[in-house]
């Protein structure tokens, strides 16, 4: 294990950074060959409020009602998966914007799944997707607003759909395509475009509320349907609104679309 250093951002209710935090993470970095790395950052156990409050802007009632969930420590990957990484484990890349640094993306549910088994093999630890519970969790890092910068985000911070903006920010420039992971400032664990960039599968099926859900980090696998899975954190071609900590969508696993990609957990 090694610590790493890392900068992160503040905001205030117009996006101005109002501060840019200097912090360290610890990680492990998985060697896939041929000069190919997956960096694991350790997230801390805790206790968060999972979903949004009532109050919170542009909300979506698969949101509520918000629960006190307890997670135990876990590994995540630092970025998205990218197209180096996918090819290095599964000899092939499907992705649209083509670049080794780039998350791969069009990879359905099913194929991430496959990447997690494939990956464990090769490397003697168990790799998946992460759980919703995980991925919120991971996501927020401590932060009760609705992004981790603070009340709202900016195109200069995260790459998504700059004219639809949120809450008092302004418009701004959307980029119209994936990006190199980690070229845009991390959130206060160390991981980097959990907003934005590509959406990212989890484990979960889509359920339309919380009634019911897990209160620690498993993954929520009841549900009528299990072919509709569940998708986090906004991408490239995403309103602002939907790449709140608390934002998510529901997708059906053999969907493979220029916006979705995934990262990895594994455990603590």
């Amino acid at each position: 294990m090694k610590t790493f250093p890392f900068q992160t951002a503040k905001v205030d209710a117009k996006g101005n950074v109002i501060s840019r935090p200097k912090l360290q993470g610890k990680q492990f970095v998985e060697d896939l060959g041929n000069g190919v790395t997956l960096e694991m950052v350790q997230i801390p156990g805790g206790t968060f409020m999972m979903g949004s409050p009532p109050t919170e802007k542009d909300r979506g009632s698969d949101e509520s009602p918000q629960r006190q969930v307890k997670v135990s420590g876990f590994f995540m990957g630092k970025y998205e998966v990218t197209q180096a990484q996918y090819q290095a484990i599964m000899e092939k890349n499907p992705s649209h914007f083509k670049g080794e640094n780039q998350p791969v993306e069009q990879v359905s549910w099913d194929d991430a799944v496959e990447f997690c088994k494939k990956l464990s093999e090769k490397t003697g630890r168990k790799y998946k997707l992460p759980s919703e519970a995980e991925w919120e969790y991971a996501c927020r890092a401590g932060t009760e607003t609705p992004f981790y910068f603070g009340e709202t985000i900016t195109p200069e911070l995260v790459n998504y759909n700059g004219d639809y903006p949120y809450g008092a920010a302004p418009k701004g420039k959307g980029l119209g395509e994936t990006t190199n992971v980690g070229i845009f400032p991390a959130n206060p664990f160390g991981l980097c475009d959990m907003c934005g960039n590509v959406y990212e599968w989890c484990q979960d099926v889509y359920n339309k509320n919380y009634q019911g859900a897990p209160e620690d980090r498993s993954a929520w696998l009841n549900s009528k349907d299990n072919n509709i899975k569940l998708l986090r954190g906004g991408s490239w071609i995403t309103d602002a609104r939907n790449l709140r900590s608390a934002s998510c969508r529901d997708f059906a696993r053999e969907n493979r679309f220029n916006y979705v990609g995934f990262r990895v957990v594994a455990g603590a």
